[in-house]
């Protein structure tokens, strides 16, 4: 007879280390925190909201993939920027988010990298995911800043064979309480590097997995509705779009899917 599982620790809010001039609403049970955000800041909501759940029912991901995790097994959080850059920099947000998830990981996870852009990965394992929404609100445009951390799921409760968690990378129990504090102050310190696109730039570059490997591009048209480009991602340019040189020549990719190709056996 097997015995039930231990019960996953709740966050605990008071020992909840939230950066200076944030809050955190915790919820037991949502559908998407990127739409109760959203929702907040056309409300008028100011900077600094963050809203994590302990449970996510209908999350979304890039391309509106469907993201669900077991009950406290995740950090499942949104955050709400307003940020002051020009429009054209808004592209780095995504960049830079998934830059500050890797930088709080890393202690723990020393091959965490980033996959272009804004997938963070061990080796070729999914462990966080990034969503950054673009708000209109009557105080100007927002963003709303999405992630997902896998932290204590058995390879059970994964959702495809590509994907891991922090607890099953590192064989150790993960404090989510901690850790969601020290991801919120990592976000809340490296937000100055919106303002400094070229130091964000060769930050994000360093801890890119996705440069110098074959990658298929899925784009936009084709008879099927999309058409997929095969190259080298050779750099990110100053506008974040990434790189690739394929045999129909340089390609910039500013939004899209890109899948690593696993090198022939």
């Amino acid at each position: 007879m097997t015995s039930a599982p231990a019960p996953r620790p709740a966050l605990d809010p008071d020992r909840l280390a939230a950066p200076r001039g944030w809050w955190v609403e915790i919820t037991e049970s949502s559908p998407s925190t990127n739409a109760v955000v959203a929702d907040r800041a056309r409300s008028g909501e100011d900077e600094g909201l963050v809203v994590v759940t302990e449970h996510q029912t209908a999350g979304r991901g890039r391309l509106d993939r469907v993201w669900q995790t077991p009950a406290r097994s995740s950090l499942t959080f949104s955050v709400l920027l307003r940020p002051s850059v020009p429009t054209q920099d808004w592209p780095w947000l995504p960049l830079l988010t998934g830059y500050a998830v890797q930088a709080a990981l890393a202690d723990r996870l020393p091959e965490i990298a980033l996959k272009w852009p804004n997938d963070v990965l061990v080796e070729e394992r999914k462990v966080a995911g990034i969503l950054v929404e673009r708000v209109d609100t009557p105080a100007g445009p927002a963003a709303v800043v999405g992630i997902g951390i896998n932290v204590s799921q058995t390879l059970d409760e994964l959702p495809v064979a590509l994907a891991t968690s922090v607890e099953l990378e590192t064989g150790e129990a993960v404090d989510r309480t901690g850790l969601l504090g020290q991801v919120l102050g990592s976000l809340h310190g490296l937000q100055g590097l919106l303002d400094d696109p070229e130091s964000l730039r060769t930050a994000y570059v360093d801890v890119c997995s996705t440069l110098g490997r074959v990658v298929d591009v899925h784009l936009p048209g084709g008879a099927d509705g999309q058409q997929v480009r095969r190259g080298e991602a050779l750099d990110i340019d100053a506008r974040g779009a990434l790189v690739v040189s394929s045999d129909d020549g340089t390609l910039t990719v500013g939004a899209g899917d890109v899948v690593h190709v696993r090198a022939q056996q």
